[in-house]
């Protein structure tokens, strides 16, 4: 099982799928998120999420936000 990804703005989702890694803009700097991560929640500054899939590659621009990281269920709510 992969991780499940929702990216979300006040107006519309950016992203809703799976991923295999994700990449975050932290306020202490990048980090990633992997399957099994330990529950987590965090601040974002603005930046690129990179996300992995079994597709590719694709970056997403965020003016900053919060993730929250749940048995497999990534959330980002994003300005």
């Amino acid at each position: 099982m992969d991780l499940t990804l929702h990216i979300l703005t006040p107006e519309k989702t950016l992203f809703e799928g799976h991923s295999v890694a994700i990449q975050f803009p932290g306020k202490d700097g990048l980090f990633q998120v992997l399957k099994d991560h330990a529950p987590l929640m965090a601040s974002l500054t603005s930046g690129n999420i990179k996300i992995d899939t079994q597709d590719g590659v694709q970056n997403i621009s965020i003016d900053g936000g919060v993730v929250e990281v749940s048995n497999n269920m990534v959330t980002v709510l994003a300005l």
